[in-house]
């Protein structure tokens, strides 16, 4: 398998996490978001995903985008251990829990908005903190009442194992704290992330573990 990706996409750390999570060896292909190399907007990526945008994962002879079809593609095709429970509606709860951060969080905080609020609308760095601040609190907010229903054990997301929800809610979590957000008023999913982050598949996907890091 290879992976298409950027050290500090949140989508892309999913990735690497259900990978890790499932024993599955990749091969990192490094595509570099930042200006001025912006490697998602070159001719060669556009080929491979014409969204420009991470991850991609090539496996044979298929290539598949978005990181919620990849990890479910992973899933379906490589089950063991299971990063979602067996019941249909625990599954759905699961899914819920994964989609409020990647459809609702994530998509209002990622680069390339961010750099649509800087230009062409010209905000400065300050109101385009604000921004990210505000979705930030929204959506963590709506978590952390969520998970107060759904953990199992105060350690994951849902139930007592790990889950879709797990594998996106330690990314997002990163990024708050890289933005300096405030991260205080919610105390199951610090907890729940600082237990998430010290198991082996988390620690070795995170940014700061990544060869693109150095």
């Amino acid at each position: 398998m290879k992976l298409y990706e950027y050290f500090r996409s949140s989508a892309a750390y999913r990735v690497r996490i259900a990978l890790n999570v499932k024993g599955i060896s990749y091969e990192s292909l490094a595509v570099d978001l930042r200006a001025p190399a912006s490697a998602q907007r070159t001719p060669e990526f556009l080929a491979v995903n014409p969204e420009g945008l991470v991850p991609v994962l090539v496996d044979g002879e298929r290539t598949f985008t978005q990181s919620l079809a990849i990890i479910e593609y992973l899933e379906e095709t490589r089950p063991q251990p299971p990063l979602l429970p067996a019941l249909p509606r625990e599954r759905a709860q699961v899914r819920a829990l994964a989609l409020a951060v990647a459809c609702d969080i994530h998509p209002l905080n990622n680069l390339r908005v961010l750099n649509y609020l800087r230009e062409p609308l010209h905000a400065d760095e300050a109101a385009v903190n604000t921004w990210y601040a505000h979705w930030i609190a929204q959506g963590l907010t709506a978590l952390e009442e969520q998970v107060q229903r759904t953990t199992g054990d105060g350690r994951c997301m849902f139930g007592k194992s790990v889950t879709l929800a797990d594998v996106c809610i330690v990314p997002q979590m990163a990024n708050a704290q890289r933005m300096k957000c405030d991260v205080g008023p919610y105390p199951i999913l610090r907890g729940i992330c600082a237990h998430l982050g010290a198991l082996p598949a988390f620690a070795k996907a995170a940014p700061q573990a990544q060869a693109q890091a150095t």
